[in-house]
C-alpha cells in the first residue's frame, strides 16, 4: 500500500515538475519575452561598447602624451586651451604671375614639379 502511494506521489511530483518546466520554456518563447530578451541583450552590448570606447579613448590620450613627451612637444602657456606648438607646415611657393600690363593677356606660368 505504501509502495503504491509512494510511486503515485513521485509520479505526480515528476509530472508537476515537467509541466512547470515546459510552461516556463513556452513563456520564454513568446514574442513579448523574446523582444524583452533582445532589448536586454542590446542594452548590455551597448554598455560593453561604451566601456570599450572609453578604454580606447583613455589609451589614445595616454599614447598621445607619450608621443608628445618623446617628441618634445609641450603645451605653450600663452596659447589658448590645450593647443600644442607644432612645427609649421611646408609652405608652397605662390604661382608666379608674369603679367606684363603692356603685353596683353594675362599669362600664368606654373611648374608642376615646383611643389615636390
Amino acid at each position: 500500500m505504501f509502495r503504491r502511494t509512494f510511486w503515485f506521489t513521485a509520479g505526480a511530483a515528476a509530472g508537476v515538475w515537467a509541466t512547470t518546466k515546459v510552461n516556463r520554456k513556452l513563456k520564454q518563447l513568446t514574442p513579448e519575452s523574446l523582444a524583452a530578451q533582445a532589448a536586454d541583450k542590446a542594452l548590455e552590448a551597448g554598455h560593453r561598447l561604451k566601456d570599450f570606447a572609453l578604454d580606447v579613448k583613455a589609451g589614445m590620450l595616454q599614447r598621445e602624451d607619450e608621443l608628445n613627451d618623446a617628441l618634445g612637444l609641450r603645451a605653450d602657456p600663452d596659447r589658448p586651451g590645450n593647443v600644442t606648438a607644432l612645427p609649421g607646415q611646408r609652405r608652397l611657393r605662390a604661382i608666379q604671375n608674369d603679367h606684363d600690363h603692356r603685353s596683353g593677356p594675362l599669362r600664368v606660368t606654373y611648374n608642376r614639379n615646383e611643389d615636390h
